[in-house]
């Protein structure tokens, strides 16, 4: 009998090691960089951005000001949908963000002084067409204190 228990236990644990294996996504992580500068920034203020998708809101990211500019890098999954069967057959690998919001806010983001919606199809361009995972605004991103 401990033989066969064994043999269970280790066929086991090599059916959770491949289940798990493929379960993993085939569908690559793409990358949105926002630069950008802000004129006559607000002390302590930060810029986040948001990925907007059909189905609502996406990833976020935030980043401090340094003398007036800031960088961004949100990465997202093109994963579209969970597969049909087990492991990554039946995948779509289409995700796309269809706007991005990028606002400038106060330290504790109780109060947005500036914001801009880009469209994800219109406004972004690959950044190098040797890599097709890192997309950037068509034009550069500048915010300013509203009055």
């Amino acid at each position: 009998m401990p033989r066969v228990w064994t043999i269970s236990v280790l066929a086991l644990a090599i059916a959770v090691s491949l289940a798990s294996t493929l379960a993993h996504s085939i569908c690559r992580v793409d990358v949105i960089i926002i630069k950008g500068r802000v004129e006559q920034p607000p002390r302590s203020a930060i810029v986040r951005v948001q990925l907007i998708y059909p189905q609502g809101s996406g990833e976020s990211g935030e980043a401090t000001l340094d003398n007036g500019k800031f960088t961004l890098q949100i990465p997202f999954l093109r994963q579209s949908r969970a597969p049909k069967v087990m492991g990554s057959l039946g995948e779509k690998c289409e995700r796309k963000p269809t706007a991005v919001v990028v606002k400038l806010m106060n330290g504790d983001q109780t109060q947005e002084f500036d914001r801009v919606s880009l469209d994800f199809k219109e406004d972004f361009k690959m950044v190098d067409r040797s890599d097709p995972t890192a997309f950037a605004p068509r034009s550069a991103i500048a915010l300013n204190i509203i009055h």
